[in-house]
Parts: C-alpha cells; structure tokens; sequence
C-alpha cells in the first residue's frame, strides 16, 4: 500500500493520494512538504519510487528492502552524477511484547528524510506512523509543516508504544515472584529463565537505538533544524530512562532466580535431611533383623528369644525418635 500526502509550510494537507507523476514537480515546490508512505509495497513499487522518483542512493535502497537486525542512520550527500538531494537515511525498530508468547517482537521502520520531503517504509502496520498520519491531517494540529518534525512525531510516538511491552513486562515479573515463592517448579524457572532472555534482547534492541538518537540529540545533521534538537533529545532521554528499567527488569529477574535456586536447594536438604532420619530411626531394626533375620526353630542365645528382639526393637526405636524431637530434628 502506498500513501502520499503534501502538506503546506503551515502545515495543512495541500493534497493526498498525490499521483506518481506529480511528485517531481511537487518536490520543486519550496513552499511544500511530501510525505509517501510504503506499506509492504511490491518489488516493483519499491524500485519505482525509491529509485525513479526519488533516486536514492543504492547502498540505502538495499538497506531499506533488506531486513536488517541493527539500527543505524546515515547522512547522504550528492556526489558528481548523483540525481539525489540531501539526506537521512535511518532504520529504527518498534517492539511489542505479548505475555502469550512471552517474546519481544520487533518490527523495522525505514524513512529517509530530506529538506521537503519524508519517505517511510515498513513491511508490516506501525502505530507510529497511523498515529502521526491521524495527527498531519487535523487541521488544528500544525505538526506536517516540515519533514523534521514528522519524524520527530514518528519517533516519538514509536519510542511511547515501548511503554505498554515494559507494563506487560513488569506485570509479568511481579507475577513470578508470587509464584517463585509459592510454586517453585520447573514450569516456573524455565518462563524464568525465558523473560530474562528476552529482557536482553529488549537491551539489545535499546541499545543501539540510543547511540542513533544520541546523534540527533547532540544536532550533528544539518537537516534537523536547531530548534527541534531539545525534542530529539527527549526522545533520547526517554529511551534511556527505558534502557534503566530494562537493567532494573534484568536485576529483579536474577533475584528471583537466585530466590528460586535457594527454595530448590532448601527444599532437596529437607528431602535429605528427612531421608537421613527415616534410616537413623530405622537402624535399631536393621541392627536387630540382621543379627536374628535367620530361620531359628529357637534363638540359640536367649530363651524367648523373638520376644526379647522384639522389645528391644521398639525400645530402640522409640528412644531414637525421641531424642530426634527433643532436638527437634523432625
């Protein structure tokens, strides 16, 4: 699916649906903004717009179609031979967290950003970019005057949709450590075990996210106006502040494991401990049917013998389990 708008330098929609043959002479027009949005576009879709209208680099074409695993931005600048004005070149991903399957997932966001104009790619629906779409087109709201604050607002709101995976998250841990107290079992270490590694990769995807948009907080490109550096740099601030919770989620989760192991070995020293009992208590017995388990028309030793075995057994036994409890070894 593909999406176009232009807006005015006030920020209200000019046109949409924009035909493909109009775009050239809109982009020459100074008092113009185009943004064209790529859903899962087709092969063809993309070459035609990436590459016939608006003649990307090639390195950044292939970059954009293939799906790529780490976030980057790149600034182009036109050499001899190159049609191509200007321009950023990022790729940033969007997480959502689903506690049925208990794993991140990630899906990419492409766009390319030059003075009048925003391109946007993605294989599958961002709520990002359908938010930031809703809002270009209120009249009341004046956030399409340039391409800079479009992807600010994409940025934005795509770093806000990382506050309800964290919520499901943090409820899903609290949830472990009821159950690490009051079920320890193997069901609960392996979703454990399970969390902790998709709290890395969260990390993993934060990360590199956040060394991006440390680049457009400190003002280092041209094409990010100086008054929009302080609201890029909110959007830094606020992923490193999910980056800690992350590293807080990593903690917590090594101390319910940690919580876990030591319920597991308490629980096996009982074991033990019990099993040690049940022999010490036992040993009269053992003692006693050892020495007389033989088939004996009469004991040899004692007269009465099988009665005398008998008491002895029980006193011995008895004794043993009282000393135990006084201890209070039971």
């Amino acid at each position: 699916m593909v999406r176009s708008f232009a807006f005015t330098t006030q920020g209200r929609l000019h046109s949409k649906n924009i035909e493909a043959f109009l775009m050239p002479t809109l982009l020459t027009d100074t008092n113009l903004f185009l943004w064209v949005d790529l859903e899962n576009p087709t092969p063809e879709e993309a070459k035609f717009y990436l590459e016939d209208v608006f003649h990307f680099h090639p390195l950044s074409i292939e970059d954009c179609v293939t799906e790529s695993q780490a976030p980057k931005v790149e600034e182009y600048q036109p050499k001899e031979g190159d049609r191509f004005t200007p321009y950023l070149f990022m790729v940033i991903h969007a997480v959502d967290y689903s506690r049925k399957d208990g794993v991140f997932a990630t899906k990419e966001l492409n766009f390319f950003l030059g003075k009048n104009f925003l391109v946007t790619y993605h294989v599958v629906p961002l709520k990002s970019v359908e938010v930031t779409a809703e809002r270009c087109l209120r009249s009341n709201v004046h956030i399409a005057r340039a391409p800079d604050r479009v992807a600010h607002n994409l940025l934005d709101v795509l770093v806000d949709n990382y506050k309800p995976a964290l919520e499901e998250l943090s409820f899903e841990i609290g949830e472990l450590e009821a159950e690490v107290l009051q079920h320890p079992g193997r069901e609960v270490l392996n979703r454990i075990i399970q969390i902790k590694k998709e709290v890395l990769h969260l990390r993993q995807i934060i990360g590199p996210q956040r060394e991006v948009l440390s680049r457009f907080a400190r003002g280092e490109f041209k094409l990010i106006r100086a008054h929009l550096v302080p609201y890029y740099r909110d959007i830094y601030d606020a992923l490193f502040h999910i980056e800690e919770l992350a590293q807080g989620y990593t903690d917590s989760l090594t101390g319910i494991l940690q919580v876990y192991l030591s319920m597991s070995s308490n629980q096996t020293g009982e074991i033990i401990k019990l099993l040690t009992l049940i022999t010490i208590v036992t040993t009269p017995m053992m003692l006693v049917g050892t020495w007389y388990g033989m088939n004996f028309r009469n004991m040899p030793e004692l007269e009465h013998g099988y009665w005398y075995a008998t008491a002895f057994t029980i006193v011995a036994t008895a004794v043993t389990y009282w000393f135990f409890r006084r201890k209070n070894w039971f």
